[in-house]
């Protein structure tokens, strides 16, 4: 099976241009050895079967990210036949920079020229004709969002890969620049080595991972790498300088641009949105109508269908159990295990498909790159990475690729900061611990209640991340750089797509994770035999009963509190599905939310929302963690840190609350 390799910027399009030729066949995993999303999918031409691989966006094909890592070593290895670039078309001079780099490799490539709408937009135009002969590869014009000129490029990628053709690229670095890389490059001839005059270059801009490479494989002599190694800064710099000359030059033959740039509506609207004063409170606005939109489709107008269809079927199914004489023990489990225990959590389905659909719109847009750009200022104040905060938001959605997304980070402190404060970040698996909270105590505030606790969560990070800084991490912070994409309407099927993969981990976990959980502590909850089932008599109730007086001072002391929030440290789901349960087993057929009115207070329940918020991690969290970092120490460091400041606050809260007469 042929391969074909998409390497761009970021906001080039190259996922959009991914997600066009793959349609819904793909597959998202994991490149081996480290944790960067993996992408692949597959696509028929003229009935042959292509695997396309969607490398992570990068700028240059370095090694100061581990996203500029994986691309590089997958280009290098020579595993695809035939790359595409994708070149952003409004933007082509700093596109083009990655396209040098692809071609020093002597790899094939083929330049999707995407965006053309937006260019012509801009009144920029392009002579394709040209920049494919100034470049001496083959460049077609697409719109991916359109699905516009995908043939011709296809055609084109398939019949590069299986000529003879070898691309070449010629820049002048200088004279002596010049010289020193035919010097190497002589040296690495002669040790038959794989793209030679590419490692050469690297090797003189000063390349950590290629030093190390060509010191250890091919024996260069020592004084050579000596006195490369002492003039690399002003190589690196005269590199840098002549690839852009290179790129100009071209540009300059086959872009004819407007004299004055035409102001765009992403021009005028980013005036607004990332305005240096208004631009927080206009993101703090747009997530609460967001959270309202939430509450008045997902719950309102859905929430009753779900809770209904999960009530028939739970009814009906220990009907059919009782007709068949099937086990009591089988029907009390499948009574108050699954229905009583699960059935609470898919309850929620309908407001959590509704979030995800918002919150995809807002990514597809663009505006979630312009709340990143707008948090830099704060993030900075605190002694944060700007980028800090797009990790942050991607933990929104689930705090393992939120920890996975500190790996764009350069700097070893803002990447270890962003780890570790990610988990106060509000994941989709809490939201039904929220849920049925604001059901029972604020259902006429839900949008506000469920804002503050995303808030408080961003406020907690933001505060931890300063300690952070200034306890255990005092190196200096790198430059911010942020290239906000243009404003597009979003595309609907992708947005469907992003919310479905959301949803369908949230029902995967579910059915797998939360079931285990649930089906060991139901055992435990009716065990030993001839006690009350779900009683304090219960194991699970001495186990509940043993540690709840931790919980006391906040208010929620509790047996069956504390072996829900224990539950949720394998997964946050589990702590609606452990109350659903115990309390559907002490007074049958009673909703959950009628049981925590009668244990729980307005205050207790916020008290125990914030110990949900900031408490230890889910294990899969930890286990990202330990992956991450390499280290067990931290590991811990995180689940013990997390449940303290948990505890901390949920006790100050509860008792300032009493003092307060709350």
């Amino acid at each position: 099976m042929s391969i074909i390799a998409l390497v761009g910027n970021p906001n080039s399009g190259k996922t959009t241009l991914f997600n066009a030729l793959t349609g819904s066949n793909q597959h998202i995993g994991n490149w081996p050895g480290v944790t960067v999303e993996k992408k692949e999918g597959k696509f028929k031409h003229k009935e042959k079967q292509y695997s396309v691989i969607d490398l992570p966006g990068t700028y240059s094909l370095g090694a100061y990210s581990e996203d500029e890592l994986v691309a590089r070593n997958f280009i290098l290895s020579g595993a695809s036949d035939v790359v595409i670039n994708v070149v952003d078309a409004t933007n082509i001079e700093r596109n083009l920079y990655l396209t040098t780099q692809l071609l020093e490799m002597g790899v094939k490539v083929v330049v999707a020229l995407n965006m053309m709408d937006e260019a012509k937009q801009k009144n920029i135009e392009i002579d394709v004709c040209a920049l494919s002969k100034s470049l001496g590869i083959p460049v077609v014009a697409t719109i991916a969002s359109k699905n516009k000129g995908l043939e011709d490029l296809i055609e084109k990628a398939v019949e590069y890969a299986s000529s003879g053709e070898q691309p070449r690229i010629d820049i002048s670095y200088g004279e002596e620049i010049d010289r020193e890389i035919d010097r190497v490059k002589g040296f690495l001839d002669s040790s038959k080595s794989d793209h030679p005059k590419w490692l050469a270059i690297k090797l003189l801009e000063g390349d950590e991972e290629i030093y190390k490479l060509v010191e250890k494989k091919f024996k260069l002599p020592e004084d050579l790498l000596a006195s490369i190694k002492e003039k690399t800064p002003d190589y690196e710099l005269e590199i840098v300088d002549k690839r852009y000359a290179f790129v100009g030059n071209i540009v300059s033959l086959a872009v004819k641009k407007p004299a004055r740039e035409v102001e765009t509506i992403t021009d005028k609207l980013d005036k607004i949105v990332t305005h240096k004063y208004f631009g927080i409170p206009i993101f703090a606005i747009i997530m609460f109508i967001i959270f309202q939109l939430t509450f008045v489709i997902g719950q309102d107008l859905l929430g009753g269908y779900v809770a209904g269809f999960v009530e028939f079927i739970g009814e009906n199914l220990v009907k059919l159990l009782e007709l068949i004489n099937s086990p009591e023990w089988l029907q009390s489990f499948v009574s108050e295990g699954i229905f009583g225990g699960i059935g609470t959590v898919f309850e929620f389905i309908p407001l959590i498909v509704v979030l995800y659909f918002f919150i995809g719109i807002l990514e597809d847009t663009g505006y979630m790159a312009r709340a990143a750009y707008v948090m830099d200022g704060l993030m900075r104040a605190i002694g944060l990475h700007g980028k800090t905060f797009i990790s942050m938001i991607v933990g929104f959605g689930c705090n393992v690729p939120g920890i996975m997304a500190t790996r764009t980070l350069d700097n070893k402190k803002d990447r270890m900061i962003a780890l570790l404060i990610n988990p106060f970040m509000s994941c989709g698996a809490r939201l039904p611990i929220y849920l049925v909270f604001i059901a029972a105590f604020f259902p006429n505030n839900g949008a506000l209640v469920l804002f503050l606790l995303y808030a408080f969560g961003i406020v907690m990070a933001l505060i931890m991340g300063k300690i952070f800084s200034k306890v255990l991490f005092k190196e200096e912070s790198s430059h911010f750089i942020m290239e906000l994409p243009p404003y597009r309407l979003p595309i609907f099927k992708y947005v469907i797509r992003s919310m479905w993969d959301k949803v369908w981990d949230f029902l995967y976990r579910a059915g797998s994770i939360i079931f285990v959980v649930v089906a060991l502590l139901w055992v435990l909850s009716v065990l030993p035999f001839g006690v009350e089932p779900y009683s304090q008599e219960s194991i699970l109730g001495r186990i509940g009963t043993i540690l709840a007086p931790i919980f006391a001072p906040a208010g929620f002391g509790t047996w069956q509190a504390t072996v829900s929030l224990f539950a949720g440290i394998a997964a946050k789901e589990a702590v609606v599905a452990i109350l659903g349960m115990v309390y559907a087993g002490v007074s049958e057929g009673t909703e959950l939310v009628l049981a925590l009115q009668d244990v729980f207070t307005p205050l207790t329940a916020v008290s125990f929302l914030v110990m949900t918020l900031l408490y230890t991690p889910c294990a899969a969290v930890l286990g990202t963690v330990k992956r991450e970092t390499n280290s067990v120490k931290w590991t811990i460091f995180m689940a013990l840190y997390t449940f303290v400041l948990g505890w901390i606050v949920a006790v100050l809260i509860y008792q300032v609350g009493r003092l307060l007469g709350f």
